[in-house]
């Protein structure tokens, strides 16, 4: 496993909890029935943009158990 990677993958991951899943959720008495296509269609664009960055954290994640730690950088080790 590679330690690195994984929290790489991590600090991706906090990121997307941060910003861009606040924007996914629905607002007060915002309700989809409600809403025109033009926000529909953002609304649809948002999610369809998370779930590309979570499917990219997941091969993150994946790749840093399957992969051999990186070699530590420097005279020191790190």
């Amino acid at each position: 496993m590679d330690p690195q990677r994984l929290k790489e993958a991590y600090e991706r991951l906090r990121y997307l909890e941060e910003h861009a899943l606040p924007r996914l959720r629905p607002h007060g008495g915002y309700s989809l029935h409600r809403a025109g296509s033009e926000q529909l269609e953002e609304r649809l664009r948002q999610l369809t943009d998370f779930t590309a960055e979570l499917s990219q954290v997941v091969r993150q994640v994946i790749e840093a158990f399957a992969s051999r730690p990186t070699a530590p950088s420097g005279p020191a080790g790190g």
